[in-house]
């Protein structure tokens, strides 16, 4: 969301919520100490935003190109890298429009104003297209561990495909409108409750699949014409989607407990100590965008394999020859 540097940026920026929230801080009389917005520097941001931009463009090159990635799985993670580069992207370009453009000239407030709300619509829309991302992939290693045999006639490509592209299509539209109407109580705690659904339903999903699927794996490998290093393989899958839920958890429930805390509590003083840390929750997100392509590259060995192959062909020049290679 909205990156506050200064008071100037502030006031430049009305429709904001954090103006509300320092609107707080000084019907609480606090000054100074832990009721400070905290200052992080906006090269941080753009720093981050260029590395997740490289990053995931890399997951999703590596994906196109490699015939052997194109699973549904694997689609799944590719959407996932898009709305982790938006996130980042997003929130790296609004640092640098607030930066550049400190101003308080009224045309040029308005346009900040709308640029802003453009950004954190993207930012909005892709936070639950991540969500849901994880969702399709939580349900989809369910399928691979609990209904092997079956796998691929439930989860085919084609329904990969027309399943993302109804993610995105649901969550831009909900991710404008929240935005919209950002100022309405309502509207935040049905966005807040639509997150710790979706996270409490892939929770129940994992400890379900995890209790479960080492007893299944012992009774399916027993079966004629069963493939149980396949069944690994699929476990280790589950595994590494697990790790990226922990990640996504961990990075973006400070920005949760934010919201929480601006509908709920914002002029108690823990609560706006808590949120004076906001650009620090910012970074975790970013940081979530950052840390998501390292692990699809340590869990992946076909993954890994296929950025060292890119890379090689970069570097000799060759890499838009990569593709007849698969």
């Amino acid at each position: 969301m909205l990156h506050l540097k200064s008071e100037i940026a502030l006031c430049i920026l009305p429709l904001s919520i954090q103006a509300t929230y320092w609107n707080n801080l000084e019907n609480s009389h606090h000054s100074g100490g832990c009721y400070e917005q905290l200052f992080v520097s906006p090269e941080v941001f753009v720093i981050l935003g260029i590395v997740s931009l490289m990053e995931n463009i890399l997951v999703i090159a590596a994906i196109s190109r490699n015939k052997n990635l194109h699973s549904p799985m694997y689609f799944f993670i590719c959407s996932l890298a898009v709305a982790d580069m938006l996130v980042s992207v997003s929130n790296g370009f609004e640092t640098v429009v607030i930066t550049l453009f400190n101003t308080t000239d009224k045309n040029t407030q308005h346009i900040i104003v709308n640029v802003d709300n453009i950004l954190d619509s993207v930012i909005c829309s892709s936070l639950l297209a991540s969500i849901c991302s994880l969702l399709s992939i939580a349900v989809d290693r369910y399928f691979t561990i609990f209904y092997a045999l079956q796998y691929h006639n439930i989860i085919t490509v084609r329904r990969a495909v027309v399943i993302i592209s109804c993610i995105w299509t649901a969550c831009s539209i909900s991710g404008v409108l929240f935005i919209i109407y950002y100022d309405s109580a309502v509207v935040i705690i049905c966005l807040i409750s639509i997150i710790f659904t979706m996270l409490a339903l892939m929770a129940s999903l994992y400890v379900h699949m995890f209790m479960l699927a080492r007893l299944h794996i012992k009774r399916i490998a027993v079966l004629p014409g069963t493939n149980s290093v396949r069944q690994v393989t699929n476990m280790k899958g589950a595994i590494t989607l697990t790790i990226l839920l922990g990640v996504f958890v961990a990075c973006w429930s400070p920005f949760f407990l934010h919201l929480i805390f601006y509908v709920s509590c914002p002029r108690n003083p823990y609560c706006v100590c808590f949120m004076s840390h906001f650009n620090i929750y910012l970074i975790l997100i970013m940081c979530n965008s950052v840390i998501d392509p390292l692990i699809y590259a340590l869990r992946s060995q076909e993954l890994r394999k296929t950025f060292k192959e890119m890379m090689c062909c970069y570097c000799m020049g060759g890499i838009w020859d990569f593709s007849s290679s698969y």
